[in-house]
């Protein structure tokens, strides 16, 4: 398996949720299954199939996060010397020239993306457009809407 690009608060992030998990919600999960064997019946005991359908997300999700921190490159996008340009964890502030909008975004890994947030996966097309820029450069981007032009304003590593 090939590595997966994180940022450090991303990474952080997914060990706090590992840690979550294996601390506290798995416990409530056993005894949610304990107390639901209790009540008899397991065929017809739905609150022992609910307990057991959570336990079985919570293992995969788990193991899924245990993977992804395993191959995980992780980068921190202040020691790196990009010499101004966007690069992976670079947070870009951006003008919108058809819309006249001022945006922010930084570019993180695939598991860390949430455009809400203004964090934009490091393979979509918003980032590929805007990889390797740097200030006053004009970024196009092809979008299913048509063709929007950025203009990279401010380029920071924090």
């Amino acid at each position: 398996m090939s590595k997966v690009p994180l940022t450090v608060r991303g990474a952080e992030k997914l060990r706090e949720e590992l840690n979550e998990l294996k601390t506290i919600t798995r416990p409530q999960v056993i005894t949610a299954i304990a107390e639901a064997r209790e009540h008899g019946d397991l065929k017809e005991n739905a609150e022992y199939h609910a307990a057991r359908e959570q336990q079985s997300f919570v293992e995969g999700r788990i193991k899924d996060i245990e993977a992804k921190l395993s191959n995980a490159q992780i980068i921190d996008v202040k020691t790196l010397n990009a010499g101004g340009r966007v690069v992976f964890g670079a947070t870009v502030d951006v003008m919108d020239l058809d819309r006249d909008e001022e945006l922010t975004y930084q570019i993180v890994g695939e598991d860390e993306a949430d455009v809400k947030q203004g964090l934009i996966s490091v393979s979509s097309p918003l980032a590929r457009s805007l990889i390797g820029k740097e200030e006053g450069d004009v970024a196009v981007l092809q979008a299913p809407g048509g063709t929007r032009e950025l203009e990279i304003l401010e380029v920071r590593y924090e």
